[in-house]
């Protein structure tokens, strides 16, 4: 049997602040609290999760690997984008062109990531 993907592990210097943002974008839940690291994920324990890893340096250049997100069924793609700057997101420019089909956005530590099936102007 191949090997599966189990959590993906981000470093960052506020792991609550980052759970916080990761649990309410992705409506996940807090699965494990070891120390100042915590993991999150779905509530079906054997879905893939992300361990948020406290360290002491911070981010100082863009992300090597990033998620990129869909808007589920109950929502437009830009309203999701809008409800992600409400949770704490910004928008940043780390190269895209102008005619992308997604919004690349950071969490409030600056880690990239994507909103698929949108661009920049619909959102403004």
């Amino acid at each position: 049997m191949p090997s599966r993907i189990a959590v993906v592990a981000v470093d960052c210097h506020d792991a609550r602040l980052l759970s916080d943002f990761w649990c309410a974008a992705l409506d996940w839940v807090v699965r494990d609290v070891d120390g100042p690291d915590i993991g999150i994920g779905p509530t079906d324990p054997d879905a893939p999760g992300i361990d948020l890893l406290t360290v002491p340096d911070a981010k100082t250049v863009k992300n090597r690997l990033h998620l990129d997100l869909r808007a589920d069924a109950s929502t437009t793609p830009a309203d999701e984008v809008r409800r992600l700057i409400g949770l704490g997101a910004r928008h940043v420019d780390v190269g895209q062109p102008d005619d992308a089909r997604w919004v690349t956005l950071a969490d409030p530590e600056g880690n990239e990531f994507c909103v698929l099936g949108v661009n920049r102007g619909e959102v403004g």
